[in-house]
């Protein structure tokens, strides 16, 4: 039986790039055949793992121009019962699609937020007076194109590939080693790995967040990541999620969430887990 693969869509977008990279993975190693499943949010693939409609969701949670992917980290936190099994990284490069035959005449594009931010510098200098247009995704915005020449849409070389649309300017995003990471989730327990990921909310008092921070720096343990997010109960409440280069499994690891778990108010662990092998870039 296929494993049912949750990501977000419509086809062409970068998470079902990841998703099918890890799905090939998948085959390779276990022979397990993969059905992917588009849905047409972030939260939506989220929900749909977290309900057990799906196996698994593949979700973006980190790129290198443009931070953390907060509708990630929140649906993480909220539903709970997520464990991470891989991590992969995906190279990031847009490109403008549009019918139009010169950049000049282009009057509005769409993305999502993110590709639209990762190409700020250069939609700014070829495009000052382009309104920019928010979508759920980078394919989501293709369906805006029809023939029309004053729209462009911000997506991928495969994606225009899919749809059959033409590329105005490849290699628009600002930095040329643009990149994200990606989380392969699902409610099995976590493998186990080199890298584990967890958040915890903190008590409002004096030092709060200096003792669960003394737990990992006493522990000799290396924080990859520390970031804060609302914790959406009251202005100024916020929880904290960190990335931490160890393995749960171990015992100084195990010591040392036992002492969080002290330390905090509430301390969830979203597993340990490795990075998948690279498998070219996404173009």
């Amino acid at each position: 039986m296929a494993i049912s693969i949750a990501h977000l869509g419509p086809s062409g977008t970068y998470a079902e790039t990841a998703a099918l990279q890890y799905a090939t993975w998948l085959a390779q190693t276990t022979g397990q055949e993969a059905q992917l499943c588009p849905y047409l949010s972030i939260a939506l693939s989220l929900r749909a793992v977290a309900e057990g409609e799906v196996a698994v969701a593949v979700v973006p949670v980190e790129n290198s121009t443009e931070g953390s992917v907060p509708m990630t980290l929140d649906g993480l936190w909220q539903f709970g019962n997520l464990q991470i099994q891989w991590a992969l990284v995906l190279p990031i490069s847009h490109a403008l699609l549009s019918y139009a035959t010169a950049i000049e005449t282009i009057q509005t594009v769409y993305s999502h937020p993110q590709a639209l931010a990762q190409c700020q510098g250069w939609l700014e200098k070829f495009l000052p007076a382009a309104q920019l247009m928010p979508t759920n995704s980078t394919t989501e915005a293709l369906q805006q194109l029809g023939a029309d020449p004053t729209i462009a849409a911000v997506s991928s070389k495969r994606a225009a590939q899919l749809y059959n649309l033409p590329i105005l300017a490849d290699a628009i995003n600002d930095q040329p080693d643009n990149c994200t990471r990606f989380w392969v989730l699902s409610q099995q327990p976590s493998p186990g790995g080199r890298h584990t990921s967890l958040a915890f909310t903190v008590h409002d008092l004096p030092g709060s967040l200096v003792k669960p921070l003394q737990v990992f720096a006493s522990s000799g343990l290396n924080l990859s990541r520390i970031e804060s997010r609302p914790t959406k109960r009251s202005l100024g409440d916020y929880l904290f999620f960190i990335d931490v280069e160890a393995d749960a499994r171990k015992t100084a690891v195990k010591t040392a969430l036992a002492q969080l778990a002290n330390s905090t108010e509430t301390l969830k662990v979203f597993g340990s887990y490795d990075l998948l092998p690279a498998s070219g870039d996404e173009s």
